[in-house]
């Protein structure tokens, strides 16, 4: 039996390249400690029958104190994450080898002072215990990085000075990542015994890490033994805490953990994790990005800095979801002016006071509230402002009530566009940037069409304008307003049903901080005239994101909530198209950002028949309009 209650098993050893290499140094250190306890115990005047007992005995001395060391653990601890816990594990092995050799050398009538043992005892915790933690001092992962030792326990000890109930009340976590956020997890839950939560074992991918311990709490397996681990183990809540691996990484761990039934957080941000700082607040629940996997999108800042540093950059429709990140974004560049307008003006309002506060006035920001139709208005902001950049974000997005609203959706989204476009064609704008839609696809409904069409005002503007105008189209963004995410959050708030369209329907998601990055890095790029697509990773059955919001929010799909299957609605499509196989898609030097092949068509042509449609607005026949549009999208369809 070892010093735990467990069988010994030599198959459990675990002992790799660093075990090894600690062993010998171990070895020496042992020995190291015999001299520095015969020169204390004699003032460094050993005598020559000590010398020669020691000789006779280096064997069994060594012998028993490293396998004494081994089983306390010793060789199991990851050292560059040492504390008061294994502190304690060379004080007991120290002590209780020494024990263990005045057994073994009394049985073999070999005569020692009492009082040499006690001193040994200290020379090896000065040794070995000494050269532990100068490995953590100089090797701690991250840097050197050197923090006081805080008064701590074990484990073990912990739960004996708890009481049982409040042992049963607690929450038993399991750590993904044995890392430096992984330890700073540990100890900070080991610190917080307020939050209820008992670390229990921790897994890693890392095969040279299982088997052995971090801050006392075992390093049981790899991502492949989650499942098992949560069943044998009870566990309540599963923390990932990996926050400099890859997203995608990230994402298939979180994959895994939600066939656990387990509730889920993750440890975000890696900069408080180089400093050595991790907080309770830091530890949040899983969200529904991080369900995407996707690593972070990479960034020309050289190329984007050109040309909105120092820039009077406009944004239309400033105040909505993806209008009001791009100022934010913007506005870490350091534009020389920032116009944000919108019609809403809570939103814009709101904008402007957190883009104040975040930059402490640093950035110059006008609101402007109008409507893009309005082209005396908007001629009259560009007169005023004379922006370098334009980002035309205002646009009636929602699918189903453009079906019933169509002429707004044409005044708005075509007649709004033209305008806009007119007006930085007129004033020298330097870039103007449409944010498009994989809607304006083969469109099934009159939103996707009215997207089309300002696609190819953008196009065809192009040809008789020295502003480089381009477009960039993208699929659904989660967060956004009228998304089906903050849909679902309020349906489950509300105790169910949650409704999906169809059981098949499948869309395309990206983060609003994803896209909006991936629009700039594409401005930056245009030269005039493109159609930027971005890729949208691979597609997401809503009915899936559903049940992950419900299993997020700590209920069981169908049995706590249930889901329930409404039919589509109104120019909905069951399958949005695949973007990526677009005809003639070509490639640019970002892996994420493609350019569609272009469309020629006359600008005078364009103008033309969105006059027409501009006279179908004034009344009312759906037909004539649908007629209209369908002259210049021929991809157009609809059901009546």
């Amino acid at each position: 039996m070892d010093l735990n209650g467990r069988r010994f098993d030599f198959n459990r050893l675990h002992i790799g390249k660093k075990q090894i290499v600690l062993l010998v140094m171990d070895v020496i250190l042992v020995n190291l400690a015999v001299f520095l306890s015969l020169g204390i115990e004699f003032g460094f005047e050993i005598q020559n029958e000590y010398m020669e007992l020691y000789r006779e005995n280096m064997f069994t001395y060594t012998a028993v104190v490293i396998f004494v060391f081994y089983m306390c653990n010793s060789y199991r601890s990851l050292w560059g994450y040492a504390g008061v816990e294994e502190i304690l594990h060379i004080v007991f092995a120290s002590i209780t080898s020494m024990v263990a050799l005045n057994i073994i050398f009394s049985l073999i009538g070999v005569d020692l002072l009492g009082s040499m043992y006690v001193v040994n005892a200290l020379g090896l915790m000065l040794t070995v215990g000494g050269a532990r933690f100068l490995y953590r001092i100089l090797f701690k992962p991250g840097g050197i990085h050197i923090s006081p030792f805080r008064m701590d326990f074990s484990p073990d000890i912990r739960m004996l000075i708890k009481s049982r109930s409040w042992a049963h009340s607690c929450d038993r976590v399991m750590i993904a990542g044995a890392g430096e956020a992984g330890f700073l997890v540990i100890k900070e839950l080991y610190e917080n015994p307020s939050v209820g939560k008992i670390p229990v074992c921790v897994v890693d991918d890392n095969k040279n890490k299982i088997g052995r311990k971090i801050h006392g709490i075992p390093i049981m397996g790899s991502r492949d033994d989650i499942t098992r681990l949560a069943k044998e183990h009870e566990i309540d809540e599963i923390i990932i805490a990996m926050p400099s691996a890859p997203l995608s990484v990230q994402g298939e761990i979180i994959e895994i953990c939600k066939k656990t039934m387990c509730s889920l957080k993750i440890l975000p941000g890696v900069y408080q994790i180089i400093e050595g700082r991790v907080d309770i607040s830091m530890i949040k629940d899983v969200q529904i990005e991080d369900l995407l996997g996707r690593d972070q999108v990479e960034v020309d800042m050289e190329n984007i800095a050109g040309y909105l540093s120092g820039k009077t950059v406009f944004v239309t429709g400033g105040g909505g979801s993806i209008g009001s990140e791009l100022c934010r974004q913007a506005a870490g560049f350091g534009p020389k002016k920032l116009i944000v307008l919108d019609i809403y003006e809570n939103n814009a309002y709101e904008l402007e006071q957190e883009i104040k506060r975040r930059y402490k006035g640093g950035v110059d920001i006008d609101v402007v509230i109008a409507s893009v139709r309005d082209k005396g208005r908007v001629s009259q902001v560009f007169e005023t402002y004379r922006p370098d950049v334009v980002f035309h974000a205002a646009a009636h997005k929602h699918v189903p009530l453009m079906e019933n609203s169509p002429m707004e959706a044409v005044k708005n989204n075509v007649m709004g566009t033209l305008n806009v476009a007119e007006m930085a064609s007129r004033f020298g704008v330097s870039k103007f940037i449409l944010i498009s839609s994989d809607k304006a696809v083969n469109p099934t409904n009159i939103m996707g069409a009215t997207k089309r069409i300002c696609e190819l005002i953008v196009q065809s503007m192009d040809k008789v304008s020295s502003t480089e105008f381009g477009a960039v189209r993208f699929g659904n963004v989660l967060g956004s307003s009228g998304s089906v995410v903050p849909l679902f959050k309020r349906q489950i708030a509300e105790g169910g049903p949650v409704t999906v369209t169809h059981p098949e329907i499948i869309r395309y998601f990206m983060t609003i901080q994803e896209a909006v990055q991936l629009i700039i890095q594409a401005g930056a790029m245009a030269r005039g005239g493109e159609i930027f697509v971005l890729d949208m990773g691979e597609p997401v059955r809503i009915a899936d994101l559903a049940s992950d919001l419900i299993r997020l929010s700590g209920f069981e799909p169908g049995e706590d909530i249930s889901i329930e299957y409404t039919g589509l609605r109104p120019g909905e499509k069951l399958y949005e198209e695949l973007l990526m196989a677009e005809e003639g898609l070509r490639e640019t030097f970002h892996d994420k950002i493609f350019i569609a092949k272009p469309f020629d068509i006359d600008i005078e042509y364009v103008k033309c028949e969105i006059e027409s449609l501009e006279k179908i607005t004034r009344g009312n026949d759906l037909e004539r309009l649908r007629e209209g549009i369908k002259r210049l999208v021929p991809s157009y369809t609809h059901e009546d």
